[in-house]
């Protein structure tokens, strides 16, 4: 069984993160959506929301796409929490030149560590490039419409962190 896994932080899931996903699924048999637990970042949703958020989200492409997603909060080395859910391979989705170069040091730093683990990359597509968690809670938070970067439920979610 081929075993993949995408991390993020998924505060909130994107329309770009399930792009990413719904993509990765054809490489992959069992695909685990690692949601980072990540104190530095302060996210706006707990754990428990990103994660339902996330497992809400891919029902429908596990269905779609008769590939196996299990959702995993990590707190870990992000190469551990691969070798932890048997992924030999990380699924990182790249936006910009910028996302490059970050991703391509992690890379090094992860093949140092287990070179058994390959990363590969999925472009975003064209119309989902510029799509950032970030920005969409900006955008949120000052009113904007947000209806072409989330899902409807997440779109509600946010209006309610906002309200």
């Amino acid at each position: 069984m081929r075993v993949g896994l995408y991390p993020g932080t998924f505060d909130p899931v994107t329309l770009g993160h399930i792009d990413i996903i719904t993509r990765a699924t054809a490489l992959v048999d069992r695909l685990v959506i690692g949601v980072a637990i990540n104190r530095d970042k302060g996210p706006l949703f707990d754990l428990e929301e990103r994660e339902a958020m996330v497992g809400d989200e891919c029902r429908a492409i596990a269905e779609r796409t008769g590939c196996e997603i299990v959702v995993h909060p990590f707190e870990n080395l992000l190469i551990d929490c691969a070798r932890d859910v048997g992924a030999g391979l990380i699924v990182r989705g790249l936006r910009a030149v910028a996302d490059f170069e970050y991703e391509y040091q992690m890379v090094g730093m992860n093949r140092q560590l287990d070179d058994s683990i390959e990363t590969v990359f999925l472009m975003a597509s064209a119309e989902r490039q510029a799509i950032a968690s970030k920005l969409v809670k900006e955008i949120a938070r000052l009113g904007g419409d947000i209806s072409k970067f989330v899902s409807p439920s997440v779109r509600e979610k946010l209006l309610a962190k906002y309200a």
